[in-house]
């Protein structure tokens, strides 16, 4: 997606179930995508006092709903009908609904189906489902300030402070930097197999965006590197060249 940084988005976030100082960073991270030209928070305010200061500062619109009925989320309802109402009017090319909720699958399939790009944004618990149904799904843990990049092992993650409620947890420690695994290696592999030209190489621009395809949650940052070329140049098995604006990629064990 990482061509399309200036379309219009309509951000939905789903208060009871996101983290609110996770939300400047998460806005951040949005601007890279494209432009939030519609931000909209859902949640029972009253129970939520303590997102005001953070809708102020990030120019979020907060929409108040109401639990009608005990055991009924009605803040999903609410954030499905607003999407909803947004793919109709046509104002926007692509949505990034913030939620760990899986009950956000439908919605994302049912807005892709209408040719909207999706971003979802969430904890690493996230259901695997809502995951694969976004064209991108970025962690929050990821969005936390990292340690310094090292090929090394997995680094430790500070330990994360718990809490019975969305609203009253902290904000979201950095993500265990997980080792590059065989099956991490192989996708990238394969991904460079199927867009390389004669002589072995791609662009890594080409390169992310078919492995960001094939795998939605694929995040340099969760292995600790803030680039994908960083990444690919602590895997022996691959050869990155960069040359003035563009980079390539070429795996050794392929012929060309």
């Amino acid at each position: 997606m990482n061509d399309d940084n200036d379309i219009r988005l309509a951000v939905l976030i789903d208060a009871e179930n996101a983290s609110r100082k996770d939300m400047k960073a998460v806005m951040e991270e949005i601007a890279r995508y494209g432009r939030a030209t519609i931000k909209r928070a859902f949640g029972d305010w009253v129970s939520l006092a303590g997102w005001k200061q953070t809708l102020l500062d990030l120019a979020i619109n907060p929409v108040q709903q109401y639990a009608y009925t005990t055991g009924k989320n009605a803040t999903d309802a609410a954030m499905v009908i607003n999407a909803m109402d947004i793919l109709h009017d046509g104002d926007v090319e692509g949505f990034v609904l913030v939620s760990s909720d899986s009950d956000f699958t439908p919605l994302v399939m049912r807005l892709r189906e209408s040719g909207r790009k999706v971003i979802g944004v969430g904890e690493l618990k996230t259901p695997k489902p809502f995951i694969r149904a976004c064209d991108k799904f970025i962690y929050t843990e990821n969005l936390q300030p990292a340690a310094e990049e090292s090929p090394g092992a997995a680094k430790p993650a500070a330990a994360k402070a718990e809490s019975g409620t969305a609203e009253n947890a902290q904000q979201s420690a950095p993500v265990a930097k997980k080792p590059i695994s065989a099956k991490t290696v192989r996708l990238i592999a394969e991904s460079i197999k199927e867009i390389a030209g004669d002589d072995g190489k791609c662009l890594m621009g080409a390169l992310a965006n078919l492995i960001y395809k094939k795998q939605p949650d694929f995040d340099p940052r969760s292995y600790g590197f803030s680039r994908l070329s960083k990444m690919l140049k602590s895997i022996d098995r691959f050869e990155v060249v960069i040359d003035g604006t563009h980079s390539t990629v070429k795996d050794k064990k392929e012929k060309g």
